[in-house]
């Protein structure tokens, strides 16, 4: 690699102008908005036992479409994957004080969606290579009050749903996928987000797909499903006129999906196939070219899945680069590559460092309903921190519509960094 003079240090900067912002409304979105907006129906929810409990005719077809593309018994929208979460916590039977097992490698939401129903999150180690829960750590992490695990397929990848989906069995468990970052993504040739009890794709516009906001759950479970179309639409006044005599977690919201967002979903679901071998093909070419730069991980990809690629991760082998994680995030962004040296650690939040969620006095976690002391402290998850503190960067892949031109000066500027990394360490 020829030497340049770093930007960082006042030589030229590889990337000069911002990538365009990715965005994947079409002509397509713009007609089947237009149709909705001109019939006048914007929403055809009720919040009573009524043949529009359902909501309009975009929400069902929406759903109809979603449940045959991934291939699920059951897909109910809802207006965000946050309200999905928290429909599908109450929908698998969650009491309060019971323990649900997660990730502290992901969106704050996936651990506040437990907490709502008064549930403990107990949170479980990621493995090194795909950031996803990792099994044994799920393991060592149950007690006798867990009844459920929250895996989440981080950045574009399935977890380990085989091993996960047996200690659940074993462990009579359920497991709630949160897909939001992988719709589209393969795991032994079923879509991620399918394998588990109950799962679900965010719809968030800087996700592969996307309706502004919103959330598609979906499960092969006749009674997860129907709960899940309660707690999505005021359950409290339904059950008695549609005849639910399990009233556990039977109170309901407001989480449903317009009539807009779904004529829009139903445009953009036929693109994800196309939206993600795009994708792919570009974080193929970065890897690429990539190689050979020392101290680099590039992503791993397991043989039995598929990788979406919401965010494209890398980690530095400081020891064998000699170089500080923050020196060569600097040097990176100052050459115009927008990279992150963070993703989260939610344990760590003050939520959980405090153990304060409901009022002042520390509920759930000092009252009657909390079975043991569960541990937050920092030590806890020694891989996601790690990562987080020193060895990890992210490239969102989702944020930008890129071409291969935009990853080649992406490649050019890492090995521009590279092919000055001793002067990065002197200048530290």
């Amino acid at each position: 690699m020829t030497s340049q003079k770093l930007a960082l240090y006042g030589g030229p900067k590889t990337i000069k102008t911002e990538f365009k912002r990715y965005n994947s409304i079409g002509i397509e979105e713009e007609q089947a908005v237009k149709k909705v907006v001109e019939s006048g129906v914007l929403s055809q929810f009720l919040g009573a036992w009524h043949e529009d409990f359902y909501g309009g005719s975009k929400v069902k077809e929406f759903e109809e479409q979603c449940a045959k593309y991934f291939d699920v018994k059951h897909a109910i929208t809802v207006n965000s994957w946050t309200s999905g979460l928290i429909a599908a916590v109450g929908a698998i039977g969650i009491e309060p004080g019971d323990e649900v097992i997660v990730t502290p490698w992901t969106m704050s939401a996936s651990a506040t969606a437990i907490l709502h129903w008064n549930a403990i999150p107990v949170f479980a180690d990621i493995d090194p290579e795909t950031f996803n829960l990792c099994p044994k750590s799920v393991e060592a992490n149950i007690s006798p009050y867990t009844k459920a695990i929250m895996v989440v397929d981080i950045f574009g990848q399935s977890a380990d749903m085989d091993e996960l989906m047996a200690i659940a069995e074993k462990h009579r468990l359920k497991v709630i996928s949160d897909t939001a970052q992988a719709p589209g993504a393969l795991y032994k040739g079923k879509y991620a987000g399918t394998i588990a009890h109950v799962g679900g794709y965010s719809l968030n516009y800087h996700k592969h797909i996307h309706t502004g906001e919103g959330g598609i759950i979906v499960t092969n479970d006749d009674d997860i499903a129907e709960r899940l179309q309660l707690i999505r639409n005021h359950a409290e006044v339904v059950v008695g006129d549609k005849g639910v005599s399990n009233l556990s977690n039977m109170i309901g919201y407001n989480f449903r999906l317009g009539e807009i967002e779904c004529a829009m979903g139903i445009e953009q679901l036929k693109k994800l196939g196309g939206f993600v071998k795009s994708r792919q093909s570009l974080a193929n070419r970065l890897t690429e070219g990539l190689k050979g730069l020392r101290g680099l991980r590039t992503p791993v990809v397991k043989a039995d899945r598929t990788h979406v690629y919401y965010v494209y991760p890398l980690i530095l082998d400081l020891e064998e680069l000699d170089a500080s994680r923050d020196q060569i995030h600097a040097a990176l962004q100052a050459e115009g590559v927008a990279v992150g040296k963070r993703y989260q650690n939610i344990h760590l939040l003050p939520m959980y460092q405090k153990k304060m969620a409901y009022g002042s006095n520390g509920f759930p976690w000092t009252s009657d309903i909390c079975h043991r002391d569960v541990n937050y402290s920092k030590g806890v998850c020694p891989t996601a921190e790690e990562l987080n503190d020193s060895t990890y960067l992210g490239f969102g892949m989702c944020v930008y519509d890129l071409s291969n031109d935009d990853i080649d000066l992406i490649i050019k500027a890492f090995k521009k960094v590279w092919s000055n990394i001793e002067e990065i360490k002197n200048n530290s």
